[in-house]
């Protein structure tokens, strides 16, 4: 049979027709863009803090834009730990692929919320002790990520300040009685403490406006040094001590590296921003399908110690030899 050109122009265009078609009926839908929900018991700051802005990078090496190939849902309590728990649900009410969780506080809220949205804690301090997960190795539920440090950190940073200041007697606490992480390294600290003849005062910071308190009584008790107990709320306050600690001429030591830069003594501790960029890449394995429960909490590996020569002249404290040689870093 001949085709005329009229009848091939409507054979060709049927035929494309039910190609298309076809390809139409079997297409596959889009796949949605992740979604995950971000939460911290102390306020969000519109600048990124170091940390956060770590946890950002750390997901756009691994590919995650956000607002182009995922979305974070961020949401504070203000500093209010009441409020962690609504906070939480309105994220699990989002729907939310995964929650990453900044601290105890914000982990155990988001822990008491679901028991099937997974949660990457980051930065919590002792996870089995407090409850959060069974162990280290196999966590159970849906609570996996990262530690912060361990108990015996806080005897070490009070070893390392007496070896700063040799005569020192009295020493500062300031720590939140109520993160059940921080008893451990409290009760690691006493021992340390009385090991070398150091009496300890605990001055116990609840919420963000107990820090004014704190600062008012701690005078009173004259001591020679200073020593925080880290965790979510004593965190984003490191500047704050560090300018209390100068201004009463306190010797003091504190987890973070940059603390020893805003003026503070000294610093002990893991890089927080390091853990914030690991925390993406459990964030990328939940998302490819991996169970929180089978993911093993990951602990710091490296610690560092950073000495603030120009605080201790202030001081008019003289820094051991040895104690400079095993510094990692001298801020001159």
């Amino acid at each position: 049979m001949r085709v005329t050109g009229v009848d091939r122009r409507t054979f060709i265009a049927h035929g494309l027709a039910v190609i298309l078609g076809a390809g139409i009926g079997h297409a596959q839908p889009a796949k949605p863009i992740p979604r995950i929900g971000y939460l911290l018991s102390v306020p969000l700051a519109e600048i990124p803090s170091p940390e956060r802005a770590a946890f950002i990078d750390g997901l756009r090496q691994l590919g995650y834009v956000d607002r182009q190939t995922i979305v974070i849902e961020y949401r504070s309590a203000g500093g209010n730990f009441e409020l962690l728990e609504d906070v939480a649900a309105e994220l699990v009410k989002l729907n939310v692929d995964l929650i990453a969780a900044t601290g105890f506080q914000a982990t155990l809220a988001a822990k008491n919320t679901t028991k099937t949205v997974p949660i990457v804690m980051i930065a919590v301090g002792d996870p089995v002790g407090a409850g959060l997960v069974e162990n280290l190795a196999k966590p159970g539920g849906n609570v996996t990520g990262l530690t912060l440090s361990f108990p015996e950190l806080g005897g070490k940073r009070v070893e390392l300040l007496k070896e700063a200041v040799p005569k020192l007697t009295r020493v500062a606490v300031v720590w939140n009685s109520q993160n059940a992480a921080n008893i451990a390294e409290w009760k690691v600290m006493q021992s340390a403490a009385r090991a070398l003849g150091v009496a300890l005062e605990s001055f116990s910071v609840r919420q963000s406006s107990d820090l004014l308190n704190a600062f008012t009584a701690i005078p009173r008790y004259r001591p020679g040094g200073l020593v925080t107990i880290l965790d979510s709320l004593i965190g984003p306050y490191r500047q704050l001590i560090a300018k209390f600690a100068q201004e009463q001429r306190i010797p003091s030591i504190l987890s973070l590296r940059d603390y020893a830069e805003f003026g503070g003594l000294m610093s002990y501790g893991p890089s927080l921003p390091e853990i914030y960029r690991r925390a993406a890449t459990y964030v990328d394995k939940l998302l490819k399908g991996a169970r929180p429960g089978d993911l093993p909490i990951e602990q710091p590996t490296k610690f560092e110690l950073v000495i603030n020569l120009k605080a201790a002249r202030a001081l008019n404290l003289a820094i051991p030899r040895t104690l400079l040689l095993r510094a990692d870093q001298v801020i001159e």
